[in-house]
């Protein structure tokens, strides 16, 4: 049985009936349709790897499931495209960090290259920036478009999506799993828990002890009007600030039209707070109590208030904008859908910062699985079967 009808959690069970195909399948999803949460809102970026620690479970599983994905794209028709990014360097004083990135994209296999202003003009003509890697594998995909794929081809072999399933709880024995649900109770051999936002809560729900606390962050997005979308065209994105935990601003064209340009990245006033009045008291005093998430908080108060600012002030987020490209103006940019990061906090404040993982018998937890969780999702699927193998009847 798998909870969570995301990328994850349908690229899993789509890996597991690949290798057990006289198994049944059942998949339970809360929602009334598949991929609504962080799936169907991500802006479809198959990430190359670039940033990631060498060696790092989110290295391996990124390159590994990028291959895969591509692959997948081809044999069933899903929209697809490399078109490249620049990671752009805006003033002197970012060159060392973005040198440092390059390296760590070298180690992990990358094809990346460092350009001065002149290639990074012909790439992306509106751009400022000093110097730049370009990382032309990089690509743009119809997440939801592979999602429904997945879930049709699960169907196909005879396997079964148990919408409207809110999984309560979760009790293991030395035989089974007994799964109860908003749709009654299932007894499974085997369980992998794929719940996202809500995959710490199904951790206790089981009898275990999470490892750390999901903390929903709200990545709040514009997007170009029409008439602005030639000032991006494909993916331009900073350089990260290495004391902050996410990438910062960046533009992103998307495979199905559009050009996004975000996130600013908030604390969520509720697990699925989407919207900025959307507020859940339970959720958040849970996350206001728990020591990890104060820790965090405090290490980074600057940033924290400057994205809050942001997030109140659209001509603040035009600012950061403009220093990718200059040419934006307020009236370029229109607000776009929200999404949420489920980001496992350990209780010293630190960010769990690679995919994790909790493994019983016949459990696999999922933990922490953010972004490039979508890009290495078939690979990720690989882990989780390796482990569920061996506890195959």
């Amino acid at each position: 049985m798998f909870i969570g009808g995301g990328i994850v959690g349908l690229s899993a069970a789509f890996k597991f009936s690949d290798r057990f195909p006289d198994k049944k399948i059942t998949l339970l999803e809360k929602e009334n349709e598949i991929c609504l949460h962080q799936t169907g809102r991500n802006s479809g970026v198959i990430h190359s790897g670039i940033y990631y620690k060498p060696g790092s479970l989110k290295a391996k599983t990124c390159r590994t499931g990028k291959a895969q994905l591509e692959a997948f794209c081809e044999e069933h028709g899903i929209k697809y495209e490399r078109c490249g990014k620049v990671i752009v360097a805006v003033d002197p004083s970012q060159i060392e960090r973005l040198e440092n990135i390059q390296r760590r994209g070298i180690d992990n296999g990358i094809p990346c290259e460092l350009i001065g202003k002149e290639r990074l003009n012909e790439l992306e003509p509106h751009a400022a920036g000093v110097k730049a890697i370009h990382v032309p594998e990089t690509g743009i995909v119809d997440y939801v478009g592979m999602c429904q794929t997945l879930a049709s081809i699960l169907r196909e072999r005879g396997n079964e999506i148990v919408l409207n399933a809110k999984v309560l709880s979760a009790k293991e024995t030395a035989g089974e799993v007994v799964v109860e649900s908003t749709q009654g109770a299932y007894t499974t051999a085997l369980m992998v828990n794929c719940a996202g936002l809500h995959s710490d809560r199904l951790v206790k729900n089981s009898g275990q002890k999470p490892t750390a606390k999901i903390v929903p962050f709200r990545g709040e997005y514009f997007e170009l009007k029409p008439a602005a979308e030639h000032l991006c065209k494909n993916l331009i994105y900073p350089v990260p600030d290495p004391s902050f935990p996410f990438l910062g601003v960046h533009f992103t064209r998307m495979v199905l039209g559009g050009v996004e340009c975000g996130p600013n990245a908030v604390l969520a006033l509720a697990r699925e707070g989407y919207r900025k009045t959307d507020l859940s008291i339970s959720d958040l005093f849970e996350t206001l109590g728990y020591s990890g998430f104060r820790k965090l908080a405090t290490k980074h108060l600057k940033m924290g208030m400057q994205e809050m600012m942001r997030s109140a002030s659209k001509s603040l987020f035009v600012k950061s904008l403009q220093e990718l490209i200059p040419e934006i103006r307020s009236q370029d940019i229109v607000p776009a859908p929200s999404g949420i990061r489920a980001q496992a906090v350990l209780a010293d404040g630190s960010l769990v910062d690679d995919f994790s993982f909790i493994e019983t018998d016949r459990i696999v937890h999922v933990v922490n699985a953010p972004s490039p969780a979508a890009t290495a999702s078939l690979a990720i699927g690989d882990h989780v079967v390796e482990h569920l193998a061996t506890h195959v009847g």
